[in-house]
């Protein structure tokens, strides 16, 4: 077999990226008890040993059975417990009872992760004997979705914990909580010139299909905010009635708040909330008067400038109108990522767009079992951009596009507000 590139380097630096990963998800995990890592708080979560079982089925269903010769499964019957969503490889074990899976134990899970982690490793060992550019893709791809599941493994254990009545933290805070000026920053409006631009990803490195291909947008001018909005702004919002008042909401978001009784962020608490008044939530005294944040660190006093999250699109949409401006489409703000001035673009919270989840112009899914990942998923959904505080480092980049229902808000989901020029 002919290589364009050297091999045995590439596929070197590929072994140490799984380890690195692959550890990455166990770290994770640490801090969380057996029991916590059995719990489902909800069907739309999942428990953390299913999340440790699934990204090794992965690697196991998608790269060792297919390209692995002599592989034999760790235990047959994981293929149908811990298969998320592929409709090509079989009946799988109902989502919303991912909790009852008490067995196998944790203990399994993670001889499973063994088993599977030592047959990758030994399959990369000798990539000249491998169809190396199908290898290389899988994993690559493979090793992503493990990426996009251990900010799953966050934002699912944190809203587990947030059904406790003890609020209990996911790990201590490093230091103390801030206490901030309760009037946050002025919002700068940077205005853009619109016109013919191109989005998509443009080819290098590795993406996901549902970011290609990248094709040109026209955008009539606007202006973007400079920042994200905060948890000050957003209780500027509360304070004058924002979750009382129909005509800032789109009629779905409306029948939600009213269904669901929705007063604030998913995460607030009010000052005399009972689980901080008489059990002490977050293991200290309740600071008097303002919100209060449950978080991974616990229950913390909320932070003015620190970007409001846990929003479901709903809100983000009412907010945008209260305040008299818009959410940006997707290509609004893929276009204005590097525009000079603007902050927090990545790395804080996913931010809400006014795009629907569509196919781009052309739009063709990966090949095999992966078509399933991102195609079928393109109806019902709003796209978020950028990335949040449990978004694995480098994982993002200005073309990824997540995507949720609109009433979703237990991901770490905010927003950036636009307008028409």
């Amino acid at each position: 077999m002919t290589f364009s590139r050297p091999i045995a380097p590439v596929a070197s630096a590929l072994r140490e990226q799984f380890r690195t990963v692959r550890a990455a998800s166990v770290a994770l995990a640490a801090p969380l008890s057996a029991e916590d890592q059995c719990i489902q708080s909800m069907p739309d979560a999942s428990p953390t040993k299913w999340h440790l079982a699934h990204t090794t089925w992965f690697f196991e269903t998608v790269l060792l059975q297919p390209h692995a010769a002599g592989y034999q499964p760790f235990d047959a019957r994981f293929h149908y417990l811990f298969n998320s969503y592929y409709e090509a490889l079989g009946p799988r074990h109902p989502r919303p009872q991912r909790g009852l899976l008490t067995r196998p134990s944790l203990d399994e899970v993670h001889a499973y992760r063994r088993h599977v982690d030592e047959a990758v490793l030994a399959l990369l060992a000798a990539p000249e004997a491998l169809d190396w550019a199908a290898i290389e893709a899988i994993v690559a791809l493979g090793l992503n979705h493990e990426q996009q599941h251990q900010e799953l493994l966050l934002t699912d254990i944190l809203h587990a914990l947030s059904c406790n009545p003890l609020l209990p933290a996911y790990k201590p805070a490093s230091g103390p909580a801030r206490r901030l000026a309760a009037v946050p920053a002025e919002v700068r409006w940077l205005e853009q010139p619109g016109g013919t631009v191109e989005v998509g990803h443009a080819g290098e490195g590795f993406c996901f299909d549902n970011e290609t291909p990248r094709h040109a947008a026209l955008l009539r001018p606007y202006a973007i905010a400079d920042r994200l909005v905060n948890c000050g702004d957003y209780a500027q919002f509360i304070a004058d009635g924002g979750y009382r008042r129909p005509e800032l909401w789109l009629s779905d978001g409306w029948a939600t708040v009213q269904a669901q009784g929705w007063r604030h962020p998913a995460y607030w608490l009010e000052a005399d909330d009972p689980r901080i008044a008489t059990l002490g939530a977050g293991g200290g005294p309740a600071t008097p008067g303002g919100w209060q944040v449950f978080g991974l660190h616990g229950v913390r006093p909320m932070e003015a400038d620190a970007p409001v999250s846990q929003l479901s699109f709903y809100e983000a949409a009412a907010y945008a109108e209260w305040a008299g401006a818009r959410l940006p489409t997707e290509f609004e703000w893929e276009a204005a990522f590097d525009a000079p001035g603007i902050a927090q673009m990545s790395g804080h919270v996913w931010q809400w767009t006014r795009s629907s989840y569509d196919p781009y112009p052309g739009f063709r899914p990966l090949p095999g079992i992966a078509a399933e990942y991102n195609g079928k998923f393109m109806v019902g959904q709003l796209v978020l951009r950028g990335g949040s505080v449990a978004t694995p480092a480098g994982h993002t980049r200005p073309s990824y596009r997540n995507f949720f229902p609109p009433a979703a808000r237990w991901q770490f989901s905010g927003l950036r507000l636009a307008k028409d020029l």
